[in-house]
């Protein structure tokens, strides 16, 4: 069997997986966010907290549960590494320095999990276990619980209530994440991935020195890192490493993993506004995109007219050969088109073309199918652009799902679109301009450009994910992608909520003969090109400066 054969049979197997689990998977999600009952555990856990759970909030008072609580999280983070070098099961491991310890409690609270340090020699076991895993969990709920609210937005009228924070980050920590990621965490053990607490071991010698492992809860990790579309790895090489990654069955396993909650999400949200069918028209705009960009990271990656990559059948170089060239290319389009950032190859030694398509995957605002949460209200955001667009061709108010488009809501969602742009636009200039930043690139020219331009893309959009080559461990950029992962997650949450109160407060139009019917392929075609062209429009000079560039060249 060749590679481009067995590519393809794998990610027909994914598919496959992906549409048996869809429609229960989402169904279950619907009914824990509509339920009226609350689990035993819960009740303690609101109890220790003194929330109360049935209290409905405006959108206000969810953002603020939504700040208040991911602030304690980043101190709460923070102070863990600093004071590691105390800590038990810290194998020996110092403390971490201010900057870094900044930059990696901001990464891992915001779902971003961005990483400037080498896992298995700067975090012990407390840290990895009771800090960043437990991160992964409730970054993950906190995502999940604001496109709930939103969508509540939708389906709700004559109201400015949106739900309860408290009660949305508990069941969906409780009810969906946990019990998922501990039946994940079985299956990969079970397939060779580690799951214990020893310490630091020499594993033999190689030129001259000792090569020193350790090991930790990495199975558990691995887990909720890929189902909860973090991405942040127990060891530097993250999903490449064989602790975390072994076979080329859990390779799959954990694209499967990293792909359900968000496409799953599509079906909850048909759900709960009482149509299905715009569930699957979002489904189908999502899984259009990510289709078309596994299609093309394929061909960049094994049809590229080099004579060295065609005398090896494609671009080996910086992929592990367990997974080969077809998987490789799976992962990194669905890592980068969510918002998890694993990896099991190295972007920055993809094509040039291969990279440039990992790179748009994050500036199309990781939406196809994008994070737990951030995905759907992501696309549901250009989905109300799309509609807008739609109005404006045919001279008609703009409504989706019943809702009026007005002047409010469009200027909400434009702000939105605009934020995380702006932010990776900026940084990255800066850092191109100042002096001092530019020693970081490993590499000259548009490679060298790219490096940074992925970093900043990366860090705005919370994906997390690195080309591998900038040396990403200074004060500027532990700082400015501390900044730009902190502004990147909750600015565009202001927004979305705002803009959730605002739908849940109208009231609903009947659907006439001029409605645009939302349901349909034509409104998919409509919203993907939108996307697109969105984007296009957006980063194309930046893009022309970088991949484009080294592709056109090489």
């Amino acid at each position: 069997m060749g590679p481009v054969t067995a590519a393809v049979l794998q990610l027909v197997a994914l598919i496959g997986a992906l549409a048996l689990c869809y429609i229960p998977f989402g169904n279950y999600m619907a009914k824990v966010y509509t339920s009226d009952k609350h689990w035993r555990v819960e009740k303690w856990i609101y109890k220790g907290i003194g929330a109360n759970p049935d209290t409905e909030m405006r959108w206000p008072a969810y953002l603020r549960g939504v700040l208040a609580f991911s602030l304690i999280g980043v101190l709460f983070l923070y102070l863990l590494q600093r004071i590691q070098g105390i800590l038990p099961g810290s194998l020996n491991f110092s403390s971490v320095n201010p900057a870094q310890s900044f930059n990696t409690a901001v990464s891992f609270v915001t779902n971003t999990n961005w990483q400037s340090y080498y896992g298995e020699q700067t975090m012990g076991h407390v840290v990895q276990t009771a800090g960043l895993a437990v991160q992964n969990f409730v970054s993950a709920a906190v995502g999940i619980a604001v496109a709930v609210a939103l969508v509540r937005g939708f389906a709700r009228s004559r109201t400015g209530e949106i739900g309860n924070f408290w009660a949305d980050l508990v069941r969906g920590t409780i009810r969906i994440l946990v019990p998922f990621a501990a039946i994940a965490a079985v299956v990969l053990v079970a397939c060779g991935a580690i799951q214990n607490f020893s310490g630091i071991h020499e594993v033999g010698q190689f030129m001259g020195g000792s090569q020193q492992w350790n090991g930790g809860a990495v199975a558990s990790q691995e887990a909720i890192k890929e189902l909860g579309t973090n991405g942040g790895g127990y060891f530097n090489a993250n999903s490449a490493h064989p602790f975390e990654n072994p076979t080329p069955f859990t390779n799959l396993f954990e694209i499967f993993l990293l792909l359900l909650i968000p496409f799953a999400l599509t079906r909850t949200f048909g759900v709960m506004v009482g149509s299905v069918k715009q569930g699957y028209a979002i489904l189908a705009t999502m899984f259009t995109i990510w289709l078309g960009f596994v299609a093309l990271m394929m061909w960049t990656e094994f049809a590229h007219h080099g004579a060295a990559l065609q005398a090896a059948g494609g671009a080996y170089e910086g992929k592990e050969v367990r997974f080969g060239v077809g998987s490789s290319s799976i992962f990194a389009v669905s890592t980068t088109l969510t918002s998890t950032g694993a990896v099991d190859s190295f972007h920055s030694s993809f094509t040039g073309l291969g990279g440039g398509i990992a790179l748009l995957g994050m500036m199309l605002g990781e939406i196809a199918p994008g994070g737990t949460g951030s995905g759907l209200y992501g696309i549901l955001i250009m989905a109300i652009i799309a509609v807008f667009i739609a109005g404006l061709m045919v001279g008609r108010t703009p409504e989706y799902l019943g809702k009026k488009i007005g002047a409010r809501e469009i200027k909400l969602s434009a702000i939105y679109i605009l934020i995380t742009p702006a932010l990776a636009l900026v940084f990255t200039a800066a850092s191109m301009a100042l002096p001092t930043p530019p020693h970081s690139m490993l590499n000259p020219g548009a490679h060298g450009f790219s490096e940074v331009l992925y970093a900043f893309t990366s860090a705005a959009n919370n994906n997390g994910s690195a080309f591998a080559g900038l040396n990403a461990n200074t004060d500027w950029y532990n700082t400015m992608t501390g900044l730009a992962m902190l502004f990147g997650r909750f600015l565009p949450m202001v927004f979305v909520l705002a803009l959730a109160g605002s739908l849940a407060e109208q009231k609903p139009v009947p659907v006439t003969a001029g409605t645009l019917r939302t349901e349909k392929p034509l409104f998919t075609g409509l919203l993907v090109g939108a996307i697109l062209i969105i984007t296009g429009l957006t980063y194309f000079p930046a893009l022309a400066l970088g991949p484009l560039a080294e592709g056109l060249a090489s």
